[in-house]
């Protein structure tokens, strides 16, 4: 066992254990090119290797989607886990000591396996009372109106709560104390101070994690007037709703095999599915879809095919909007959303894509547990088939109100509607063949919509945050910045810390992002005079920062530009971006300056003074005579 005395220093000495082609190889077959290795990118669609694997720099990097790291950042980001758990698994694995304060404590460890096997206990032993108790027939009956078989109730291990105050307690008090009871979720204190069953009167759908752990309950109510009508687990050590999907300890080989995940509203219309040959099904644990739930998917489907499958009302509606939205945001920093079918897109275009995300609809009225309890999952699976991407479920949700739009106000709301959910469309090709369909079906002029986009996409961007316009020179700024700072990484950058630094003006970095960079390399520098040393301090340091990861497995790459050279022929490179950089900046301060002197009104004397001043300080950056 090492032991560590630092957080820093447990991943160092992990890092120190890994071997990125190791790691990744685990993941991605590699095949050798040069000193390196290339594969196909995990982490967007992609057919070709575009993914290379340096073993001299210890990084990855893919020229397709620019994602890259060490070998760590590449499993937080292959597993989608907190950096954290990671290092702790790692640590564990290779026998490296955590300093106490991040190590869980013995009596920690303890509680968590003792609420675990608390839960497992519970669930079979509500699994028998459905079978044996003397209140169980109206659960059975009510199972039995579902159609689930004795087979489907023992997958999900599916039980009964008796209607009786503490028939659980006094079974689970005989192995585990109260407060493991308490803390699982099982017991409650009564008004009397003695203990009571949480789950009483209800069926009992147990829920697990994606290792198959017993880790809380659903409870279903059964009764006339029973509320609530479900009743849930409340968060613990061992659950976290938000980072748990009911079913996935069932569903995850089937997602892997057809690459898709079906994202349903409750437990039995997962129950229903896996039990008709849907076995790709999930759910949220009673609550809205979260980041994580979509990470934890991810981990599961390459490449994202999500179907969602939630009640036909308007609920559902808003719950399959608000699902969408969460899954789009959670997965933009690897691509679009597929938008238009596939048939439709010309073979040459760019087809990358974060996620495909489809809705199924079954006939209004029904929802997705009854319909495949009446029709049968072979009906269910030809709507899966079937099933239109997002943007169609949303677009035509709108023109169903169509026939109700009679006045020119009213045709025009739909149109704004449709606008809205137009303008996130990327792709002008794919946005004009919609406003084609939509014009048609509205009876509407397609150059009036194509205008109002226009102007709407205007107004988005003139109203959202500044953003930096990508412009070539912008562009070259940014390069020539990532150029000074990538010769810190260089092995001859190393030995000429000092001098470099000293050659670089105080405001010479400018992009914000860069600043931090630059900082972090200050911080490091001064202790440390190893190039690798250095890279793995920064990995460490921006770990739980994807995009400054990104940016530093740039300028490590960018760095063997400066590698070979004479000290001579390293400052001089140095000097000349330097110089570079300062005419792009005084050429963008001089045309700032130009705009500011045409907005001033020449009618006002006042203004004319600012005009004056403003033309001797254009004359004075660019030299005009």
């Amino acid at each position: 066992m090492v032991m560590a005395n630092s957080f820093e220093e447990v991943i160092s000495l992990i890092k120190d254990r890994l071997d990125i082609v190791d790691v990744i190889s685990q993941y991605v077959v590699l095949k050798k090119s040069g000193a390196n290795y290339w594969g196909i990118c995990p982490f967007h669609n992609d057919s070709k290797p575009s993914m290379s694997v340096s073993p001299s720099k210890g990084i990855f990097k893919c020229f397709s989607c620019g994602t890259g790291g060490d070998a760590l950042n590449f499993l937080v980001r292959i597993q989608n886990r907190e950096y954290k758990d990671v290092i702790l698994e790692l640590a564990e694995k290779f026998g490296i000591e955590l300093p106490k304060k991040f190590t869980p404590s013995n009596e920690s460890k303890s509680q968590k396996a003792d609420m675990l096997k608390a839960c497992e206990k519970a669930a079979k032993f509500y699994n028998l009372q459905l079978k044996s108790a003397d209140d169980a027939n109206k659960a059975m009956t009510a199972l039995r109106n579902r159609k689930i078989s004795d087979e489907i109730i023992n997958e999900f291990t599916l039980g009964w709560a008796p209607n009786k105050y503490d028939c659980l307690y006094k079974e689970l008090s005989k192995e585990f104390n109260d407060d493991i009871l308490e803390k699982a979720g099982l017991i409650l204190k009564s008004n009397s101070g003695g203990w009571i069953d949480r789950f009483r009167n209800r069926i009992i759908i147990p829920i697990q994690n994606e290792n198959g752990d017993y880790v809380a309950f659903g409870a279903r109510a059964v009764d006339e007037g029973q509320n609530p009508k479900y009743l849930n687990s409340s968060d613990s050590i061992i659950y976290n709703k938000s980072k748990i999907l009911f079913g996935l300890n069932l569903a995850k080989d089937a997602i892997k095999t057809e690459d898709s995940v079906l994202i349903m509203e409750g437990y039995f219309d997962v129950i229903s599915a896996q039990a008709n040959g849907i076995r790709n099904a999930v759910a949220s644990c009673g609550t809205a879809m979260t980041a994580d739930h979509v990470k934890l998917i991810s981990r599961y489907t390459k490449s994202r095919r999500i179907f969602l499958s939630f009640d036909t009302d308007k609920a559902g509606i808003n719950a399959t909007k608000r699902g969408s939205e969460v899954i789009k945001d959670t997965l933009s920093v690897l691509g679009d959303v597929r938008q238009f079918d596939e048939s439709h897109i010309s073979s040459n275009l760019d087809n990358k894509y974060a996620c495909e995300i489809r809705v199924v609809t079954p006939p209004q009225g029904k929802d997705p547990d009854e319909f495949i309890r009446t029709m049968g999952g072979d009906i269910f699976k030809e709507y899966i088939k079937d099933a239109p991407l997002l943007i169609d479920f949303l677009l035509n949700n709108v023109l169903k109100e169509k026939s109700n739009a009679k006045t020119p106000q009213e045709k025009a709301d739909l149109v704004l509607q449709i606008i809205d959910i137009l303008k996130s469309v990327n792709n002008k090709i794919i946005q004009s063949e919609y406003v084609k369909m939509v014009s048609a079906a509205l009876s509407v002029n397609e150059n009036a919509i194509l205008k109002e986009l226009a102007k709407q996409d205007y107004e988005t961007r003139n109203t959202a945050l500044p953003q930096k316009v990508v412009t070539n020179s912008s562009q070259f700024e940014t390069k020539a910045q990532k150029n000074l700072l990538s010769v810190f990484l260089s092995n001859e950058g190393s030995n000429s810390y000092q001098k470099i630094n000293e050659l670089l003006p105080q405001d010479i970095i400018q992009d914000e992002t860069l600043i931090i960079v630059k900082n972090t390399i200050d911080k490091f520098a001064c202790t440390i005079n190893n190039v690798r040393e250095l890279t793995n301090n920064l990995y460490t340091e921006f770990i739980e920062d994807n995009n400054l990861t990104q940016i530093l497995t740039d300028l490590v790459e960018m760095s063997e530009a400066f590698n070979n050279l004479d000290e001579d022929e390293l400052l001089g490179a140095v000097r000349e971006n330097i110089a570079r950089l300062k005419k792009c900046y005084q050429e963008r301060e001089s045309k700032a300056l130009r705009e500011q002197y045409m907005q001033v009104n020449d009618d006002d004397l006042e203004a004319l003074k600012i005009q004056m001043q403003l033309r001797d300080k254009i004359k004075l950056r660019t030299g005009d005579k």
